[in-house]
């Protein structure tokens, strides 16, 4: 089961492409999961399936990530997997994923006047910006891929885990 604090998301974003992953704290026993990287479309428009690929260490999966959307324009969502072994934990983490959306649609029930402007600031150091001055964000390097035997070596740490039930 993931904490309320897993529905934080952090993206990072390239040139070309962006990344979705969890922010999730240092000692966060989600990070020791599997990892999947759901390759899509970053522009609604493109009409092609996403590519599911992993499992894989999380740092793995990050930095493929990072590698491919550096390049293209597309969508990088790397989340973990959950390696529930029963239909009940199955039912169970559906059942807190329904709950979790309901209390979100339950916060966003309220009216508000969005008719008058209103000042967003992303940043403190953005707020000295002028309203004609552009926005230079700086080039984000992807970190380097891991080898193909790293990433084996990873799988099978993973199967190791998954079936020591941790």
């Amino acid at each position: 089961m993931m904490s309320a604090d897993a529905n934080v998301i952090r993206a990072k974003g390239t040139h070309v492409g962006a990344l979705v992953t969890l922010d999730l704290p240092d000692d966060s026993p989600v990070l020791a999961m599997p990892w999947i990287i759901t390759f899509g479309p970053l522009d609604d428009g493109d009409d092609w399936e996403p590519v599911v690929c992993g499992p894989y260490e999380r740092a793995h999966a990050l930095s493929l990530a990072e590698t491919v959307v550096a390049d293209e324009d597309l969508m990088a969502v790397v989340e973990p997997v959950l390696p529930h072994a029963s239909v009940d934990e199955i039912r169970n983490e559906i059942e807190l994923a329904k709950a979790a959306a309901a209390d979100d649609v339950d916060e966003e029930e309220y009216e508000f006047d969005d008719s008058g402007d209103v000042d967003v600031s992303l940043d403190d150091d953005l707020d000295d910006l002028g309203d004609d001055e552009d926005l230079e964000l700086p080039e984000v390097e992807p970190t380097p891929p891991p080898s193909p035997d790293e990433v084996r070596a990873g799988f099978a740490r993973i199967a190791s885990r998954l079936s020591a039930g941790v």
